[in-house]
């Protein structure tokens, strides 16, 4: 063996028989392959490709591809074909190097193996295409669902509270609103949460093709008790000492926020606050007093109320022609005034100067009681409903003597 090894004729001969035996062998090879007709080539279909547009989707939007789906049908030996992607390929248009309108363009493929011949059937698209609008839009929160019993939802606060959104500029009118939902069923605390925006049109749809800057915005409903915003009203009581009088009480709050029950909270017109002691003052005096609960009520807000009171040296005024103002009469009687003969009053006052300056008759009230009384003549005390910080004269105790009779052609008791 080792003899026709050194024989160079004899490895000529065995390298001539290998490189036929390689041939052969490679020949068989092609020649086997199904579907290639003795030249080894083998084709491959691929239905339904989607076509893949590449632009710049912030400033343009594909209205149309037609046809968006084609037919690739690929060529090469099994082996290159073997080789195809099962995903990974496209089929592209380029539409960046055109602008909005209608355009016929050629497609690409991406991404098949070199050795294999691709085709594409059909070759071109018709794309529209069309560029994008901005518009600036509030956010608007719906709230749904009911609070845990006594309970109620306060205003939604949203971060940020606008968002930009972009459509195709066809489109542009339709956007009418941008919203989103929380609910608030059963929730006994405040509500937060991240929630997805949506644009609608006048008629509550969604618009179609509109994105949102941002996507998401962060939503808290305040879960509270029922609540109402109503004046603040202060009580006084006693007397500043002889000679003094009191000029104003000023608050540094004119209204409150009251928290209770529904019922509560419906019938306030207005809330009655703290009484502020006025007993024997001779000087000015500031005060910081608590906002008492009453009636249910939970919360007030806010909780305290600064009060400055204005001490003044006494004046004194007279009003003269004060008419009496008559209650209790009965329908069937007549009444009258006899005493005083004028029929009004004359009466001395004391306050701050400022005070009485503006006082003027009208403002005071001389009352007389004349309920329940039958015809008759009577001497009824008379009392009087004087403005606020102004106090009668001393020593002022006023009476009137009221005639009471049957109307004429009618006979009644008093009721």
């Amino acid at each position: 063996m080792d003899k026709w090894l050194s024989n160079t004729n004899v490895v000529k001969v065995l390298a001539l028989l290998l490189g036929i035996l390689l041939w052969v062998v490679v020949h068989m090879e092609d020649n086997t392959l199904p579907g290639s007709g003795g030249t080894g080539i083998k084709e491959y279909t691929i239905s339904n490709v989607a076509v893949t547009p590449k632009y710049d989707s912030s400033a343009y939007y594909i209205q149309s591809i037609e046809p968006a789906q084609v037919v690739v049908t690929l060529n090469g030996k099994e082996s290159a074909l073997k080789k195809v992607p099962t995903s990974g390929y496209a089929v592209e248009v380029d539409l960046t190097k055109v602008g909005k309108g209608e355009h016929i363009l050629t497609l690409d493929t991406i991404n098949f193996p070199p050795l294999v011949s691709v085709k594409v059937l059909p070759a071109s698209v018709k794309v529209v295409i069309e560029e994008k609008a901005k518009k600036e839009m509030p956010v608007t929160v719906n709230v749904t669902g009911k609070p845990a019993t006594g309970l109620k939802a306060g205003q939604a606060v949203v971060k940020p509270n606008k968002a930009i959104v972009t459509v195709p500029s066809s489109r542009l009118d339709e956007v009418d609103s941008v919203k989103t939902e929380i609910s608030v069923d059963k929730a006994s605390s405040p509500v937060s949460k991240q929630v997805k925006l949506a644009v609608y049109d006048k008629n509550g749809r969604e618009v179609e093709g509109a994105s949102i800057d941002p996507p998401v915005v962060d939503v808290e409903v305040p879960i509270t008790s029922p609540f109402i915003t109503v004046p603040l009203q202060l009580k006084t009581s006693g007397e500043p000492a002889r000679g003094f009088s009191v000029a104003s009480i000023t608050k540094n709050i004119d209204k409150v926020t009251i928290y209770g029950p529904q019922d509560q909270v419906d019938r306030l017109e207005f809330y009655e606050g703290p009484s502020i002691n006025l007993n024997d003052l001779k000087e000015d005096k500031e005060l910081s007093v608590d906002i008492p609960l009453k009636n249910k009520i939970t919360q007030i807000e806010p909780s305290k109320v600064e009060v400055k009171i204005n001490i003044v040296p006494s004046v004194f005024k007279t009003l003269d022609g004060i008419p009496f103002s008559i209650i209790g009469q009965n329908d069937g009687f007549d009444t009258k005034v006899v005493a005083p003969e004028t029929g009004k009053l004359s009466i001395a006052v004391e306050g701050a100067p400022d005070v009485l300056d503006k006082l003027k008759p009208q403002d005071v009230q001389a009352i007389v009681d004349v309920s329940n009384l039958p015809p008759g003549r009577y001497d009824l005390p008379v009392s009087m409903n004087l403005p606020t910080f102004v106090k009668k004269g001393q020593q002022q105790d006023f009476k009137a003597t009221i005639e009471i009779s049957a109307k004429p052609g009618k006979t009644q008791t008093a009721q």
